[in-house]
């Protein structure tokens, strides 16, 4: 599977994960272990045979730059019984040795989080269905009718071959204050059969209606238990997704912090004390066709669902910083 191009950011907002990603990359070995990494998956054996350390040692590096989030790992069948395929998830790491409070004191900011299952509309394909946090079916699978059951406001995990999924977000902030940016972040992966990470699917995110633009998801990710799951058996199905996060201000729209569309605050129609709508899909033209799951709080590897962050700051205050009046 190919390396995803993103970057990691760090602050002293998150002092635990900071440690650990500094402690990761504190030995030389496991430097060498990431950027043997950079172009292409191997497995532990195949690293430490070119990297020239025993299989315990590098089986030990492994499980620390996994803790660290660095890279992930994929259980595969092999010659004698299962391997362990490693994929770095990083290809830049920021570090902000302070906190984002600190960077701009006149800014403030509001941050709300809404569960996976408590979208407002919906228009979906199979294969479709929702689990609750220890895996087990809230509603008939592939039958979108009962998408709209009560019963998906237990849902953990969401599953959806093309379509989307949209959510109402309360912005509450002073009425005479201006947005400097406006972001989402969430967990989610593509949608195979069973699993399959290399099985690309372009997912798409609006906001208030508009198209801000799209990811290609690299697959769908199982074969071991997500950090929080809870479930006994994991079978052959999807564990964990990606924590991605997409952003606009008054530039344009990012994916942490790529850009992917000129699409700016202005083109949002966005206001104090409204409403914004968050829509995340799969569409029926997209190249890559390839589902979406969707990770709660309580499954996955993050324990969030789907987080909204605004950013703004008061008219009195004089910023360089772009905004929207």
């Amino acid at each position: 599977m190919e390396c995803e191009r993103t970057v990691l950011k760090l602050s002293m907002e998150d002092k635990r994960k900071l440690r650990k990603v500094a402690h990761a990359l504190a030995s030389a070995d496991r430097v060498d272990l990431l950027e043997l990494l950079s172009t292409q998956s191997f497995n532990v054996i195949e690293c430490a045979e070119k990297l020239s350390l025993p299989v315990s040692t590098t089986a030990a590096h492994v499980r620390i730059l996994e803790e660290a989030e660095l890279l992930h790992t994929e259980s595969r069948p092999g010659k004698r019984g299962s391997m362990k395929v490693c994929t770095r998830q990083f290809n830049e790491i920021h570090i902000a040795l302070h906190s984002m409070v600190e960077l701009n004191n006149s800014s403030q900011t509001y941050e709300l989080e809404v569960p996976i299952g408590q979208f407002v509309d919906c228009d979906v394909f199979p294969t479709c269905g929702m689990a609750d946090v220890h895996g087990n079916l809230l509603v008939p699978d592939d039958e979108p009718v009962h998408f709209y059951h009560p019963k998906r406001t237990e849902a953990e995990l969401i599953w959806i071959r093309k379509g989307y999924l949209e959510y109402v977000f309360p912005l509450q902030i002073p009425e005479d204050a201006r947005l400097v940016d406006i972001q989402f972040s969430l967990e989610l992966c593509s949608e195979a059969p069973h699993f399959d990470p290399e099985w690309p699917s372009d997912i798409t995110v609006w906001m208030n209606g508009v198209d801000i633009g799209s990811w290609r998801s690299p697959g769908d990710f199982g074969g071991r238990p997500g950090h929080l799951s809870q479930q006994r058996d994991i079978g052959a199905s999807t564990q964990y997704g990606l924590l991605k996060t997409w952003k606009v201000d008054a530039k344009g729209s990012t994916v942490d912090d790529v850009a992917i569309s000129q699409v700016n605050l202005a083109d949002l129609s966005i206001t104090s004390q409204s409403f914004v709508r968050f829509r995340i899909g799969v569409k029926d033209n997209a190249q890559h066709i390839g589902g979406l799951n969707l990770f709660g709080k309580q499954f996955g590897d993050h324990p969030q669902a789907i987080r909204m962050h605004v950013v703004y700051e008061w008219p009195e205050n004089k910023n360089t910083r772009p905004f929207i009046t």
